[in-house]
């Protein structure tokens, strides 16, 4: 899970480490399956300590630190990611560890229950070959409507799977493309190369509506409970969601449909059959 509202909440819950000096940083004696750290523990912490952290920023679904070194960390939640400035849902899935000072953080972690997710430490280059263009597109939030539909227009697949490509837009995920093709009554079967100007248009307003409203409700703790904030506190935006993980109930937004749940790319997607109708087959033309 975390998608684009999370991490922006967990960079928000971290800004304040903004002006200060790391003095320890390294990985928590873990029994789990141990996440992804690199380089290796002793070079990181050779590297990392002693500098100032310069900036936080998101990129995509990941929380980035810039340090005054030049150098990148890259912390990247994946399913089940947390960062944490306080105690944590359970101590065994602790995996790495930040100590700072000269700022309002003194510490911080990271936090994986299922340990998939990673923290990396790169030089610019490597962060550059990493991360540029060619292998992430846009910022969800950045990106203009026009630069959306230039980069999926062409395309046949299916538009909820297309949203989900982070090579062209970074940031969303499985419970977000759904939210956002909902609320620009869209199917999500539609395919790309279907999809007029003012579908694109409203793809995109939908896509800023939904994403902007679950920042401000810190993002959306589902029902295992994992995502938590920085202050290990719930989300609150799955109370506002329309259609994810409804199947079955009433329609929010037309009152009269039932939500559907259907699989594509081997994820589940959630829709209004009222509100997000299918495109319609042009009729055949009688013989003469």
């Amino acid at each position: 899970m975390p998608e684009l509202p999370e991490v922006e909440t967990m960079r928000r819950g971290i800004a304040g480490i903004v002006g200060s000096r790391v003095v320890d940083c390294g990985p928590v004696k873990c029994l789990r399956k141990p996440i992804l750290i690199s380089p290796a523990a002793a070079t990181f912490r050779k590297r990392a300590i002693g500098t100032t952290v310069a900036a936080v920023e998101r990129l995509g679904k990941r929380v980035v630190l810039r340090l005054d070194s030049a150098d990148s960390i890259v912390i990247e939640p994946r399913m089940t990611g947390l960062v944490l400035v306080t105690d944590p849902p359970s101590e065994e899935h602790l995996r790495f560890h930040f100590r700072l000072q000269g700022g309002s953080i003194p510490e911080f972690w990271y936090w994986d229950r299922r340990g998939l997710g990673s923290v990396r430490l790169f030089q610019p280059k490597e962060f550059a070959t990493t991360f540029g263009p060619e292998k992430l597109g846009p910022d969800a939030l950045v990106l203009s409507a026009k630069e959306l539909r230039e980069r999926l227009q062409s395309s046949r697949r299916e538009i909820k799977v297309a949203l989900l490509d982070q090579r062209v837009v970074t940031g969303i995920g499985n419970l977000y493309a759904s939210e956002i093709l909902h609320l620009a009554q869209i199917h999500p079967q539609r395919r790309c190369d279907q999809l007029q100007t003012r579908h694109w248009q409203a793809i995109h307003a939908a896509m800023l509506e939904v994403l902007e409203e679950a920042i401000r409700y810190e993002g959306s703790t589902l029902g295992d409970g994992t995502y938590r904030n920085a202050l290990n506190e719930a989300g609150g935006y799955q109370n506002h969601h329309r259609v994810y993980a409804r199947a079955g109930e009433v329609c929010r937004s037309c009152a009269r449909g039932a939500i559907e749940r259907i699989v594509q790319a081997q994820r589940s997607t959630f829709f209004c059959p009222r509100c997000q109708r299918p495109q319609r087959k042009p009729a055949l033309g009688r013989s003469r």
